[in-house]
């Protein structure tokens, strides 16, 4: 009995909270992924874009919520993001219009195209903050919880309660379509193989008549819907606040990095890897070894390696390490 309340307080305070987190994760990556690999650059505003595209989902939540249109157990928030992709797009294709295709053009380096996406950053986050303003906003609604701790505890007579959340469940749901649609359209369709044909060898497929304009915005579009729904699923889950977002950038660039920058295979597993990692690593293991050892040998303090303040710094020695032993990542190989 011991070694099940054991197994269950590890799946409700690492395995179920760390694979919704590298869900979110590796939708993040993605994105940094698929530009780097695509537009040749690293955008660092990746985190603020994912913020904006989160507002826009708040903002027609709320309309929504205002005018008595819902989903009923399910968040309002599903119905608001298709609208907020669109606004993601369109933001998005101006930002690049205006910004990045001057630098395109001229075939600047991407340190230079790097640096401009700092600058994208800045008005990116100070955009959103004017808009929504910098406080704490939660836009849940719906049915909160599939199974509850004291429901599960009544059900199995454990010590220990599993409680799983509906936003739990709805990421890691949604992550696995997205994530396989878009594996799909990147290797079955025309528009996806030119795509990687574009990113293989530019001149080359410019030479095959692949139109780099419609890669562009096909790739700002793709960027756009993962940046909406992947800021969205984080802000359900864990509500929305515009630097949290900005504090991401760090663990997402490290999952694409783990994973091979350019492989968007690769940039989603990292997302795992980032995740389990930082949990792992943080969590306190007091209550589970009292499970699991005999009473003389429980501990008495929290058994924790890391305290849950220095949660990015797992991220960081992580991505020091593969760059120091592995600097192409865990799937080295072709990009996209």
């Amino acid at each position: 009995m011991d070694f099940l309340n054991a197994i269950i307080l590890l799946l409700n305070y690492i395995f179920v909270p760390a694979l919704t987190y590298g869900s979110q994760l590796a939708l993040g990556a993605i994105f940094v992924t698929l530009i780097y690999g695509i537009l040749r650059f690293a955008n660092f505003a990746t985190g603020d874009m994912m913020s904006f595209g989160t507002m826009f989902t708040i903002l027609f939540t709320w309309y929504f919520q205002s005018v008595g249109i819902s989903l009923g157990v399910l968040p309002t928030a599903l119905l608001a993001i298709p609208f907020a992709i669109i606004f993601m797009i369109g933001y998005m294709l101006l930002i690049d219009k205006f910004v990045f295709q001057y630098y395109r053009i001229k075939k600047s380096p991407p340190v230079q195209l790097a640096m401009v996406s700092i600058g994208v950053m800045f008005v990116t986050q100070a955009v959103v903050r004017i808009i929504i303003g910098p406080s704490d906003r939660r836009f849940f609604d719906g049915e909160k919880f599939l199974i509850r701790a004291g429901e599960f505890k009544d059900m199995t007579g454990l010590n220990e309660g599993l409680a799983i959340k509906s936003t739990q469940v709805i990421t890691i749901l949604v992550t696995v379509i997205l994530v396989s649609t878009l594996f799909w359209f990147l290797n079955k369709t025309k528009t996806g193989k030119s795509m990687r044909a574009y990113s293989d060898n530019e001149d080359l497929a410019l030479l095959s008549g692949i139109d780099p304009k419609k890669i562009v915005m096909i790739t700002w579009i793709i960027a756009g819907i993962l940046a909406t729904i992947g800021g969205a699923l984080y802000g359900l889950d864990k509500s929305f606040k515009p630097f949290t977002y900005f504090n991401n950038m760090l663990p997402i660039f490290a999952a694409a990095i783990v994973g091979g920058i350019g492989n968007p295979f690769g940039a989603f597993l990292g997302g795992y890897v980032i995740a389990f990692s930082e949990i792992l690593l943080t969590y306190a293991y007091k209550k589970f070894f009292m499970y699991v050892l005999p009473e003389s040998m429980e501990p008495d303090g929290l058994v924790q390696l890391l305290s849950t303040d220095y949660k990015f710094a797992v991220s960081f020695s992580i991505l020091v390490i593969v760059l120091l032993y592995r600097p192409s990542g865990i799937f080295k190989g072709k990009v996209l």
